[in-house]
């Protein structure tokens, strides 16, 4: 699964996984409808299987997290039903949040691995011992990347992810039994 032996290590030492949300969890597309008194309402999609995957690293000690630059009651829910341990909103200056999630987790910034897709998330991406471009993301961004996914963001990117680090950990085969999936 794992396409060369520095991502596999990169990946083996992940205790927290990052992540942006929009263009990340989502396709980056934001939809506006209005409720009933006329005011819009925000919502996106979320990929089913990165929900899935991002429940596995909890289930085996792993934690995970959102910092986004925008605030949504979407993200907000999602966040709730994936069991995501640290949710930032609204901050587009990453680093602070970085830093207090660090202190929180008490974790080393070569413990995370961080997903991102636009300039935002360069200078987090520069910090952390992993890291993450989707395939949509920015060029400028997948250059700073240690691993880039073939899948796109919001397109099971985050699933891909999970999958890398759970068999880095070796934990994967133990998910593959799980669900009876021959090998």
């Amino acid at each position: 699964m794992i396409q060369n032996q520095q991502v596999k290590n990169r990946a083996a030492k992940v205790k927290l996984l990052l992540m942006d949300v929009d263009g990340v969890l989502t396709n980056g597309k934001l939809y506006h409808f209005p409720d009933e008194e006329g005011n819009m309402i925000e919502t996106k999609g979320f990929d089913s299987q990165d929900g899935i995957a991002l429940q596995w690293l909890q289930w085996k000690g792993l934690r995970t997290g959102v910092i986004s630059g925008r605030e949504s009651l979407a993200t907000t829910e999602r966040a709730r039903q994936t069991k995501i341990n640290y949710v930032y909103q609204g901050h587009i200056e990453k680093v602070p949040i970085l830093e207090e999630i660090m202190q929180k987790a008490q974790v080393d910034a070569s413990e995370i691995a961080y997903v991102g897709d636009d300039f935002t998330d360069i200078v987090v991406m520069r910090r952390v011992g992993f890291a993450v471009a989707v395939a949509n993301a920015r060029p400028e961004v997948k250059r700073e990347a240690h691993y880039v996914t073939e899948r796109a963001g919001g397109d099971g990117a985050i699933r891909e992810v999970v999958e890398l680090i759970l068999d880095a950990w070796g934990f994967w085969g133990e998910i593959l039994d799980k669900y009876e999936v021959r090998r």
